[in-house]
Order: structure tokens, then C-alpha cells, then sequence
């Protein structure tokens, strides 16, 4: 295969290569994402989703439940990443973009390495909304008797590490709590933040100042991320949903269980009324229709 159909689509500019590939014809393979999500010899991007049916994942299909569809989700280094917050509601856009249907009213299922996430749609807005299902604190009761497990040193806070806490989002995530915006600001996210403990796995770091006090039960907060195998990226919706968990461990329970989360592209909203789950909305848009010639690339 020389060609390809795709896309590009981001979600508060956190921007992706959209690969439909109902039967899994396509070999996806790490070399093939880090070109097509290369910015200046390829399409760009800070990952490639392949949209697939779950029915064509062989063994995986038996852990994706009712969902018709998966979310193949690789960073733009090639790896492969569990789940995308960002990136679900851009495949709910894709979806309807392909005509495969109307997410305003009938809900998707998108199947995930991470679990099944279902995604709606506010027909007023446009916004789509993610149920991201429940988050936990990567080290337990202890981090959070303590309100922190963990220590991050960064370029532009000084040498002295600061505490951060770790949240499990079917992905993970350390969070970090900065004293105002303007730290925020100075912060230099060039290079990759070290994490003590160093996580298993990696992890992606946030960076958070609350902006505002709460109005009408709602926090606001600015953040700023660096994702593991990508860098700085304008914005990470599980890392928004990280940050807002956070945000209310370390407020107590009479903290706001909704926060709106500004980042670079844009702004999210993050809902932890229901213990049991936490909601992510925000927009996703499709920009582009692309026929790629693979042999021109890198």
C-alpha cells in the first residue's frame, strides 16, 4: 500500500493524524507514525489514532464490550498509549465526519486500552463530552493522607524538586501544584521534567495554578503539560482530568467537584460530581481531508 486515506483533527489543539482503517488493513507500525506525525516532513502531529472496528482486533475484541469501534491511539514517537482524552472526542468528530453517524443523538462507544469510553454531544455547543470512567491515586491512601507521592524537578522552578501527586487516569499521570500563573509562565518544558520515584511506565507531568476563586461551585485553573513520548503539547484531556483531581485532593471535600482547565489550545471542562466516574468536555474539530503518498514520506 502507497496510499492512504486520512485526516487531521485536534481537540484544543492537541492535533492528530486520523487513520480510518475499518478492517485493519493498514500496518501501523512505529517507524510509519513518526513520519506521518512529523511537522515538517510529514503531516504533523502529537499522535496518530487509527480508527478501527473492534471486530477486526482479533484477541483485544473481548475487552472492548458492546463498543463497534477502537480507538488505536501511538504517540508521535511511535509508542503506544493507553488512552487519549483529547483524542476520544476527536474520534467522536471523525466518526461523524465519515458520515458513520450523529454522536448528538445517539452516544458513542469507543472502544479504548483503557476501557470503553462513551462520548456525547451537546447539539448547542458542539461540545463533546466523555465519560473517562473513574480515576485513582496511582500510590493510595498513603499519597493521599500525605497530598503528595512524588517529587518533580523542572527547567525555570529552581533547583529545589517540588511535591506532586499521581493519578491513574487509564493512564498516568503526576501532577504538580504551582503557588501562582506567573510561575506557570516561567516554566521551561524544553526538556522532559524528572520525576522521583521514577514511574514504571513513564508518565506525563502537569503543571497547575489556580487562576480564580470558585464561582457558582466551579474552579478555574491554567495548566501546562509535558506528554510522555511527545513533549509540550497545547493541551492533554487526561492530564486535565488528573490535574482537577488534584486540585479538589488537595482542596478537601468542600473544593469544587467541577473546574474549568485552561490550556494552551484552548479550554476543558472537568466534572467530579459522580465519585463513581469523571466527565471531560470540550471541542474537537476535523480541519482536513488528506490522500497521503507514503512513499514521500521522510
Amino acid at each position: 500500500m502507497t496510499r492512504i486515506q486520512a485526516a487531521k483533527g485536534h481537540g484544543t489543539k492537541n492535533d492528530f493524524v486520523l487513520v480510518f482503517d475499518p478492517h485493519g488493513d493498514i500496518e501501523i507500525d512505529e517507524s510509519l507514525v513518526r513520519k506521518l506525525t512529523d511537522r515538517r516532513a510529514g503531516i504533523g502531529g502529537d499522535g496518530l489514532i487509527r480508527l478501527i472496528r473492534t471486530d477486526a482486533l482479533g484477541d483485544e475484541a473481548t475487552l472492548q464490550g458492546d463498543a463497534t469501534w477502537f480507538m488505536d491511539y501511538r504517540n508521535a514517537d511511535g509508542s503506544i498509549a493507553q488512552m487519549c482524552g483529547n483524542g476520544v472526542r476527536v474520534v467522536a468528530a471523525f466518526y461523524e465526519h465519515l458520515g458513520l453517524g450523529d454522536v448528538a443523538r445517539e452516544p458513542l462507544a469507543v472502544g479504548t486500552r483503557a476501557g470503553v469510553k462513551t462520548v456525547t454531544k451537546d447539539s448547542q455547543s458542539s461540545w463533546y463530552s466523555v465519560d473517562m470512567g473513574p480515576a485513582s491515586l496511582t500510590y493510595g491512601d498513603a499519597a493521599r493522607s500525605r497530598g503528595a507521592d512524588s517529587e518533580v524537578v523542572a527547567d525555570g522552578l529552581g533547583m529545589a524538586p517540588r511535591a506532586a501527586l499521581s493519578v491513574d487516569m487509564g493512564n498516568p499521570h503526576t501532577v504538580v501544584a504551582l503557588a501562582t500563573p506567573h510561575e506557570l509562565v516561567g516554566l521551561d518544558l524544553g526538556s522532559q521534567p524528572a520525576v522521583t520515584p521514577v514511574p514504571k511506565d513513564g508518565s506525563n507531568v502537569e503543571f497547575a495554578a489556580i487562576l480564580d476563586p470558585p464561582r457558582a461551585g466551579v474552579g478555574h485553573a491554567s495548566m501546562r503539560v509535558f506528554e510522555r513520548g511527545v513533549g509540550e503539547t497545547q493541551s492533554c484531556g487526561t492530564g486535565a482530568c488528573a490535574v482537577a483531581v488534584a486540585l479538589h485532593e488537595w482542596g478537601g471535600p468542600s473544593s469544587p467537584r467541577t473546574w474549568r482547565i485552561d490550556v494552551p489550545g484552548g479550554s476543558v471542562e472537568v466534572d467530579l460530581s459522580n465519585p463513581a466516574t469523571v466527565v471531560l468536555s470540550g471541542p474537537a474539530r476535523i480541519v482536513a481531508d488528506l490522500d497521503i503518498d507514503l512513499t514521500q514520506l521522510g
